[in-house]
């Protein structure tokens, strides 16, 4: 039986204007997650991380298919109101008795040092469209989508560091588009020792949205 996509009633409150509305990335995202059910189950996963969580969509969904009792979701995000919108996707979806917890940092900066070598499950559908360097970050709903070069620039800063956060076994789940060069981000997780594969694309209007997959064995 099939998961049930979270609710996200509560972003039409107006403090959550400036927070990032699930749409067909965010939903690629699940397809990818709960077609790769029973092998995360399989895991076991104990810790497991979303960056630039937004609605908290993603997050809430991952919680649904874990051990309450053994994982933990921590959730990302630069903006604060993402980080409230998170907390309340989780409490008010089938997930409230997960353990979680919802951080205002840009990746996993205020936690890095803790975290290395031990995630087994990380998520991110970064700021993927290509704008102008001057767009990333000039607002907090900017910060969700502007991407500047190739749409490159701040998935860039993150992907040096994948391997080194990863715990063995871990995952890594990315939402990309064509513009983003995905051959290129495979070749360079691969030299990083990760194996990697697009597991799963779809086009949403202009846009050809896949899910990239790395493994760290």
């Amino acid at each position: 039986m099939g998961l049930s996509t979270p609710s996200t009633s509560h972003l039409s409150q107006s403090k959550y204007d400036s927070v990032y509305e699930p749409a067909e990335d965010t939903y690629l995202l699940l397809d990818a997650l709960e077609n790769d059910r029973s092998q995360i189950q399989e895991q076991a996963p104990t810790v497991c991380v979303e960056i630039g969580s937004g609605s908290g969509c993603v997050s809430a969904f991952l919680a649904q298919t874990l051990d309450p009792h053994s994982a933990l979701v921590l959730s990302t995000d630069i903006n604060p109101a993402a980080a409230l919108a998170t907390q309340e996707t989780i409490a008010s979806n089938d997930c409230s008795n997960c353990v979680s917890d919802q951080i205002r940092t840009r990746f996993t900066q205020a936690m890095d040092s803790r975290l290395r070598g031990s995630i087994d499950i990380l998520l991110f559908n970064p700021p993927y469209v290509v704008t102008p360097t001057k767009e990333i970050d000039v607002t907090s709903e900017a910060s969700a989508w502007a991407g500047g070069k190739h749409g490159r620039e701040v998935l860039d800063l993150l992907l040096p560091n994948v391997a080194h956060m990863l715990a063995p076994r871990g995952r890594f789940y990315l939402v990309v588009i064509e513009q983003n060069k995905p051959d290129d981000i495979l070749e360079l997780l691969q030299r990083d020792g990760l194996l990697g594969e697009r597991i799963l694309s779809r086009k949403a209007g202009r846009e050809h949205l896949s899910i990239l997959r790395f493994m760290k064995e």
